[in-house]
């Protein structure tokens, strides 16, 4: 019997076996960044979560068509429906086309995800592309009857849908909470009600990122991208709709009423979210000055940085959680995670010097019981924490092995390799680098160099230059290199 997949749906507040629309194949629509300033850690922990949904479920063999949006028009300061566009007013302060901004960031921001190890999603629409489909959705909800025209700005009417359907069914707000929070925002201008959101909204004279539509020129609201665009990729129903949890309200509650109120039903079965991080017990902000960007993370360059963390440390440090966990940051924390990282990659080089022996104390058996708990754990909602730890197990024995307190049999060897290839690099995506983020070919070459001189040494020793053994061994201390003696000649390791 195959192992069922368990889900938690926010929409339902429970875990759910996970039962594709299409048998076999799966439709994953993540809202993306808005381009307008490098990536930060708040960025990284929904590409990093959904990568690893993404992966896995081509793992146990679904056909996934992934899609990830770029917002470069319509999210605006404020709220989602006052204010100047972030891009627009990026461009305007840095005299730049808006264009020119978005790709600015853009390629940061693919920079950095590759850094990362996420991989490329199937399709990666932005929303300046796909604006007749937005101008399209706006009209079949008009012409529904959950719209209104003011002032050539097009907004939902959420009164009188709640009225038909339930607003805030994601969330688990009541209108009447809706509008007691919108009260605090000055003054109902256009709209009917403080509550209602804008589908489409006119353009003032300054505003320079604009479009033709039938009431007025202007540009789409910020939740209409999402919904035209999932729509148009992944049809009026789809499996999976992910994000961060700060987009569960207003943007993904929007979404859902736009989608019921244009075709009639909801369009996703899954909404996945996952939780915060947080820096030091506090929301991250720039007001706050804990606002750290990815780059900051990879160079050490922030106030806040003891050191600078590779690509690796970042996603081990989120994947160390489980997804719908906050996370709060430290530099402790980061410090812990860039020494379990390098626990599982310094047992992975080991278990290439192992030799099997006949009859090893560790068999196969003891090797399929941690790869089954693996496979538990990912099936449970995708638990990566547990993942790990099960893999810390494997290194302990590899441990064991390699000090010849224990022995492996060839069987159960060739397992514990395939263990690390499937679920290290291959589920869990991660990848040898080290802590300055140094290339493979450098790094082979720095450890060769350290052979080189630990051969001397035991040459050295084998002609009884103590000295020089002592002098070899030193020096190497004094830069950081941890030197250990074996039976078999010596081992070594760069201590953070």
């Amino acid at each position: 019997m195959e192992q069922a997949l368990y889900v938690y749906n926010t929409l339902t507040r429970r875990k759910e076996v996970f039962k594709p629309l299409n048998e076999g194949h799966v439709g994953m629509y993540v809202c993306g960044p808005t381009v307008y300033g490098d990536a930060h850690l708040g960025h990284a922990r929904p590409a990093i979560t959904f990568d690893i949904v993404f992966r896995y479920l081509m793992h146990i063999g679904y056909k996934v068509r992934y899609v990830r949006n770029i917002t470069d028009v319509g999210h605006l300061e404020h709220d989602a429906d006052e204010g100047e566009d972030k891009i627009a007013k990026k461009a305007r302060l840095e005299q730049l086309e808006p264009m020119e901004v978005a790709q600015y960031y853009t390629n940061r921001y693919h920079d950095a995800m590759d850094a990362l190890g996420c991989l490329r999603p199937s399709i990666e629409p932005h929303a300046t592309g796909h604006i007749m489909e937005q101008i399209d959705l706006v009209d079949e909800i008009l012409n529904n009857g959950f719209a209104y025209e003011s002032n050539g700005s097009i907004y939902f009417d959420v009164e009188s849908y709640n009225k038909k359907h339930k607003y805030g069914i994601l969330s688990g707000r009541s209108l009447e909470n809706v509008k007691d929070a919108s009260r605090e925002l000055a003054g109902v201008g256009e709209k009917r009600n403080q509550a209602d959101f804008a589908l489409w909204k006119a353009a003032q004279p300054e505003h320079i990122m604009r479009w033709k539509s039938p009431w007025s020129v202007g540009f789409p609201g910020w939740h209409c991208e999402c919904t035209a665009m999932g729509r148009k990729y992944l049809g009026n129903h789809f499996d999976i709709h992910g994000g961060g949890m700060d987009l569960v309200f207003p943007h993904h509650e929007c979404e859902i009423a736009q989608a019921v109120a244009s075709q009639g039903d909801e369009m996703v079965k899954y909404w996945i979210h996952n939780n915060m991080i947080t820096i030091n017990g506090q929301k991250m902000g720039k007001s706050l000055g804990n606002f750290i960007t990815l780059p900051e993370f990879f160079s050490g360059k922030h106030p806040q940085l003891e050191q600078a963390y590779s690509p690796m440390t970042i996603r081990f440090f989120i994947l160390q959680a489980h997804y719908r966990s906050t996370v709060d940051f430290s530099n402790d924390a980061l410090k812990a995670a860039e020494k379990g990282l390098e626990r599982l990659m310094d047992a992975w080089k080991l278990l290439g010097t192992l030799q099997p022996v006949a009859g090893g104390t560790v068999k196969l058996q003891t090797v399929e019981e941690i790869r089954q708990h693996c496979y538990d754990a990912m099936y449970d909602d995708f638990n990566t924490p547990i993942v790990i730890s099960n893999l810390f197990e494997a290194c302990r024995l590899i441990n064991s092995i390699a000090d010849k307190k224990e022995t492996i049999d060839a069987d159960a060897l060739e397992a514990m390799k395939q263990l690390f290839s499937v679920f290290v690099f291959e589920i869990l995506g991660l990848k040898e680098t080290s802590a300055g983020g140094e290339n493979k070919e450098r790094e082979e070459a720095y450890g060769k160099v350290v052979d080189m001189l630990l051969e001397q040494r035991m040459k050295a020793k084998q002609n009884k230059d103590w000295a020089t053994s002592d002098q070899i061994r030193d020096q190497l201390a004094a830069l950081g290199f941890e030197v250990k003696d074996t039976k078999d000649g010596y081992s070594w390791k760069l201590n953070k």
